[in-house]
């Protein structure tokens, strides 16, 4: 059933973002969908599953997965020179810094839910809502000064 979440995860998004951000590349396994816009992938948004605490719970945002620490810190601290603005729309529920799951150069600007139900088609229109709120928020951002 997840793989079928995530699928309509990303097809229900194009009906979320504006025209001039339609262009998107996506993969979709069982436990994720990334969402990404260019050649380069390590700078992506993504839904997927994902153990905190020892709980499975379904992550939003936005993951900057460079192989060294230093890109993927400068690539959030892009994203966070915007923050009081993005924090408007996106709230305070989104975490910012290291990679959940395992130590690794890897960084984020994400939420969890901890009680998402997949098999109930309302989760996949939130979660493209939200990933897409994601996107039209830290995209200026990503792509701005410096790139």
């Amino acid at each position: 059933m997840s793989r079928a979440f995530f699928v309509e995860v990303v097809e229900t998004l194009i009906g979320f973002l504006p025209p001039e951000q339609s262009g998107f590349f996506s993969r979709v396994t069982g436990r994720n969908a990334k969402v990404w816009f260019g050649a380069d992938a390590r700078e992506h948004y993504e839904a997927q599953l994902v153990r905190r605490d020892g709980v499975t719970v379904l992550e939003i945002g936005f993951h900057a997965e460079h192989p060294d620490a230093a890109r993927s810190d400068a690539v959030l601290q892009r994203i966070l020179t915007g923050e009081r603005r993005w924090r408007r729309t996106l709230g305070p529920e989104v975490e910012t810094g290291a990679f959940l799951g395992r130590p690794s150069p890897w960084r984020r600007a994400s939420e969890t839910w901890a009680d998402a139900d997949l098999d109930d088609p309302g989760t996949a229109v939130d979660a493209a809502d939200r990933l897409a709120a994601y996107i039209t928020a830290l995209e200026p951002l990503r792509v701005g000064a410096g790139r």
